[in-house]
């Protein structure tokens, strides 16, 4: 993805290097496309993530707080734990209780120590109005597409954080980037279009338009190939 121009912050490539997704995913894990993880849920394609974590990559420094709304396999939480550093914090939140489970043992095979010293925890909770018990965040993922800007999440973004959120719903989607700047102060972008990939909407599911044009088959069979070549 470092080759494709998908990957430009070198600790967005550490961090997608130190967490194996062969952990989180049953089904073709290193394949740039969402794999199901069960309970009609998927783990976004490794294009997705990587454009998250670019995104929020000025708000996951050493010692941040970040939220993952939407945690899923939980592999994007531990990826920003790992950003955070050893004084940092990834909470990751789901309303699927299965799948909370799912995340914890994923990790346990990946990072154990990040649960065993509290850099990464997972809770079953309605991700809409956030988790305000460990607000607030530098930054926010949120995971699964909503209909709309939730404030709730804004409000437990710190000053300055960034947001990170795909809204929309089966007839289209965007991504929106929410800044908020050290007055408070709320700004909000539209950062891209996005495709539904099928019918799935959880984990949004989707594909950069220019991506799928340019670089989506070469790129996926490469990560077929290779974890290590994905990147």
């Amino acid at each position: 993805m470092a080759q494709a121009n998908l990957i430009s912050t070198p600790s967005v490539k550490a961090a997608m290097l130190a967490v194996d997704r062969g952990h989180y995913s049953r089904f073709k894990p290193y394949e740039d496309a969402p794999q199901t993880i069960g309970h009609n849920s998927t783990i976004s394609a490794p294009h997705m993530h990587a454009a998250a974590l670019e995104s929020l990559a000025p708000f996951l420094f050493p010692g941040a707080k970040a939220l993952d709304v939407g945690s899923g396999s939980g592999y994007l939480t531990v990826c920003m734990a790992e950003m955070v550093g050893t004084q940092g914090r990834a909470v990751g939140v789901e309303h699927i209780p299965e799948l909370v489970e799912l995340a914890k043992q994923n990790t346990k095979k990946d990072h154990p120590e990040f649960l065993q010293n509290d850099r990464v925890s997972f809770h079953t909770a309605d991700g809409r109005v956030g988790f305000p018990q460990d607000a607030p965040y530098d930054c926010i993922h949120v995971g699964a597409a909503a209909s709309e800007l939730h404030d709730k999440l804004v409000e437990q973004l710190n000053a300055p954080g960034r947001m990170f959120i795909p809204v929309g719903d089966e007839n289209g989607q965007a991504i929106f980037v929410v800044d908020k700047d050290k007055d408070g102060n709320v700004t909000k972008k539209r950062a891209m279009d996005v495709w539904l990939a099928g019918t799935m909407v959880s984990q949004y599911a989707i594909f950069f338009r220019t991506y799928i044009t340019n670089n989506h088959s070469r790129h996926t069979q490469i990560c077929k190939d290779s974890r290590n070549d994905c990147f």
